[in-house]
């Protein structure tokens, strides 16, 4: 059995004093970096959104960060701008140890379409290219860590297990937004995808 670690959106605009600010979102730098070398495959996913990313509330008359909208492939939540491509917002956490990546993977670069999964932008259908990655290097199961535990962490792991992957999520080594009640939403569809949740 391979495992991979899938490091999710450690970046700066996700934590302290970030655009999107995860909260205790740097708290896991420091635990993530200690599991690096327990995987013998690392990737690692960006948000790299466009400066005018249809996501963000920023492009959308009359709309305020954190409400609904409707997208041709669904409801979507509008941002605030955040993680823009060259950005330093963008960058990984300066403390994140990047050098064990094996591959990183950027995603929401097309700005019609927002891209939660590490796997599927939010179509659900268009894929970033990972899956194929993995089954070439004959992983069969993942480890996922990262921001948001809600949002992009829940998307991917719920991804992998639909593609067949043996699934894990550390907690301690996740933050969430838990918007609305996301989380508790997403802890229960990762439970019932049959994905193991470790940590608190």
């Amino acid at each position: 059995m391979t495992q991979a670690l899938i490091v999710i959106d450690v970046q700066n605009d996700f934590c302290l004093g970030g655009a999107l600010a995860v909260p205790g979102g740097d708290e896991i730098v420091e635990r993530i970096n200690t599991m690096l070398s327990e995987f013998p495959v690392r990737v690692f996913t960006q948000d790299w959104h466009p400066a005018d990313h249809s996501s963000f509330a920023s492009q959308h008359d009359d709309k305020s960060p954190f409400e609904l909208t409707e997208m041709s492939y669904g409801p979507q939540v509008l941002w605030p701008d955040h993680c823009v491509q060259g950005s330093e917002g963008a960058a990984f956490h300066p403390g994140l140890l990047t050098d064990p990546a094996d591959l990183i993977i950027r995603k929401g670069f097309r700005r019609e379409i927002d891209s939660y999964s590490a796997f599927f932008e939010n179509d659900r259908r268009t894929p970033t290219g990972l899956e194929g990655y993995l089954r070439s290097r004959g992983v069969d199961r993942l480890v996922l860590v990262g921001l948001a535990t809600d949002f992009c962490v829940s998307y991917s792991a719920l991804d992998a297990a639909r593609l067949g992957f043996r699934v894990g999520v550390d907690l301690d080594a996740c933050r969430a937004i838990d918007l609305d009640g996301s989380l508790a939403a997403a802890l229960e569809g990762m439970v019932e995808a049959g994905i193991d949740l470790t940590g608190d």
